[in-house]
């Protein structure tokens, strides 16, 4: 990891909120959101939120490490204050908060026209791809033999 160009991480950047970003449309898609999903607000779900902020900061940090590396998620504490409809346009700033051997916290504030919408912590890792792919699969290795037992215990 290149600790002087995160050092020098900072972004601004507009993001327009799609229709199917929603929090009625993320849990319509979910088998236990769908009998409520009807209820809920036409305006970006946390989820998309959480998802469009930790995905800049890790476009930002992932330019800083080696091709043998890749980053990752550890922490992200979000505060959204305020609704964001659909077809609004969000203006996220971030910039690197603390650094350490491996990782990188960013802060992140997001403005919609009229207030700030969300405040956002986000720490990320730079991992040795390697050494991920091989935890990942072993975990798809022991997951495939549980359901191998499960199938033979029938």
């Amino acid at each position: 990891m290149n600790h002087q160009g995160v050092s020098e991480i900072f972004f601004e950047e507009s993001y327009t909120v799609p229709a199917d970003q929603t929090a009625k449309s993320l849990f319509a898609r979910l088998p236990h959101g769908s009998g409520y999903a009807e209820r809920l607000i036409e305006c970006l779900a946390t989820g998309y939120l959480v998802a469009v902020i930790e995905s800049i900061c890790i476009r930002e940090m992932q330019q800083h490490v080696d091709a043998a590396e890749v980053v990752v998620g550890r922490t992200i504490r979000i505060d959204h204050r305020g609704p964001i409809p659909p077809g609004s346009s969000v203006r996220l700033r971030g910039w690197l908060e603390r650094m350490g051997e491996r990782s990188a916290t960013f802060r992140v504030q997001a403005c919609d026209t009229g207030e700030v919408v969300c405040e956002a912590t986000v720490t990320l890792v730079a991992v040795q791809r390697a050494a991920i792919e091989t935890h990942i699969a072993a975990k798809v290795e022991a997951l495939q033999r549980v359901h191998l037992h499960m199938g033979m215990a029938r």
